[in-house]
């Protein structure tokens, strides 16, 4: 009997990405709202600015008064930003105005203080200048009831100052997705435990917790699970009582007889989408719904599951939190430094070196060693090469695309 073909990449993250939903929409502080998702638009409270006002130092006058210079003038007030001249500024006359002050009625345009000479209560004007210069108009910015910041928006620093400006305290956001990261098999202990002569020492969880947090999650640890289905079973209970949105199991998920992830998951009523990708490193790769409850089982190999999380847990948590774009390709061109050789069936993500180029793409280098054990060279890659399957073999110079670590 022929196997099945192994699900392409792009289906599989098609497939993931299917269910997701944005969460639902809480209030959030401004001090807290960066890198959260707008779950609604926003709208802007307030004209800004709200009045004419000054872009310089200097004195509000008509432009009609200083057609001709030098033109002398009689200073009948002063407004300043949080204090306006209450008077009108009348022919032959000028106010004093500092940057950020209202313009006074009856003045039109502001003469720089630099172009002009001070005599008690007169002013002299050296330079003319044309009418509305140095004046923000009202509304220059915004105006109430622009919609300015969309759904589906990342927050950053200059969309949280412009909500502000805004006169938003808290802005819409979608719900972190919260995220319960589950290590699995009796093999593992924590760092800084002494590991048994059979042992090894536990290192996923903490780079899938620190990327989903980077992607805006919530994370929660249930720790390292042996090998044993009532634990497993309890463990995943954990996770659902927790109303995590996301279970990312770390090994355990493949057909042998110790690994009993899939077992357990079935066992709570998950009900399995695919297992196996044509992906190296990550072949193993399980997603599922359990309920409401997203599930996606990484391979036990460090790389594989680095590599899996960037590749779909980022995805899948940026879809939950809103945003419309969380399925893109965020792959770049460069050429390749050295040559490559063909692809088997298998899209493969080779961790790479990258040589920037002031006057072309980036150079890029793959590691000799892919063992999707390694760590060490993972720590050393500055991108992964992506090999599409069947790729035939490629020549140092020739195009390529990456991603970026």
């Amino acid at each position: 009997m022929t196997k099945a073909p192994l699900l392409p990449v792009s289906d599989a993250l098609a497939r993931i990405l299917a269910p997701a939903r944005p969460l639902g929409m809480e209030l959030v502080p401004l001090s807290q709202a960066a890198d959260r998702t707008l779950a609604e638009d926003v709208i802007a409270r307030r004209t800004q600015p709200p009045f004419d006002a000054s872009a310089m130092d200097g004195y509000a006058v008509r432009a009609e008064d200083i057609a001709t210079v030098p033109a002398r003038l009689d200073v009948v007030g002063e407004s300043a930003a949080g204090t306006a001249f209450a008077g009108t500024v009348q022919p032959g006359q000028a106010a004093r105005i500092f940057t950020g002050a209202p313009v006074p009625q009856g003045a039109d345009t502001v003469v720089l203080q630099e172009t002009t000479r001070r005599d008690g209560i007169n002013i002299s004007v050296e330079q003319s200048e044309p009418l509305g210069r140095h004046i923000r108009k009202a509304g220059l910015d915004f105006a109430q009831g622009q919609a300015l910041l969309q759904k589906g928006l990342r927050l950053n620093a200059n969309r949280v100052a412009l909500a502000a400006a805004m006169n938003h305290p808290a802005l819409p956001c979608t719900r972190r997705p919260r995220v319960a990261i589950l290590a699995t098999g009796s093999e593992l202990v924590a760092p800084g435990a002494e590991p048994g002569p059979d042992q090894i020492v536990a290192s996923n969880s903490f780079a899938v917790a620190i990327m989903a947090e980077k992607a805006g999650a919530e994370v929660f640890d249930l720790g390292i699970v042996a090998d044993d289905l009532a634990l497993l079973r309890a463990a995943i209970a954990k996770a659902r009582d927790a109303k995590a949105d996301i279970l990312v199991t770390l090994g355990g998920a493949s057909v042998g007889d110790h690994d009993l992830v899939q077992q357990a998951l079935h066992a709570e009523g998950m009900t399995l989408d695919f297992w196996k990708l044509a992906l190296r490193p990550g072949k193993p790769l399980m997603h599922g719904m359990l309920g409401g409850l997203h599930v996606l089982g990484l391979p036990g190999n460090p790389v594989s599951a680095i590599v899996c999380s960037k590749l779909f847990v980022v995805p899948l948590i940026r879809a939950l939190s809103g945003d419309p774009d969380a399925a893109d390709d965020h792959s770049e061109p460069a050429r390749l430094a050295v040559p490559v050789k063909a692809n088997d069936f298998r899209q493969d993500y080779l961790r790479a070196t990258l040589t920037e180029r002031a006057d072309d793409l980036p150079r890029v280098t793959p590691h000799g060693l892919q063992d999707s054990s390694m760590l060490r060279v993972l720590a050393e890659a500055q991108c992964l090469l992506i090999r599409v399957p069947h790729a035939a073999a490629a020549d140092a110079g020739d195009l390529c695309r990456i991603i970026r670590l």
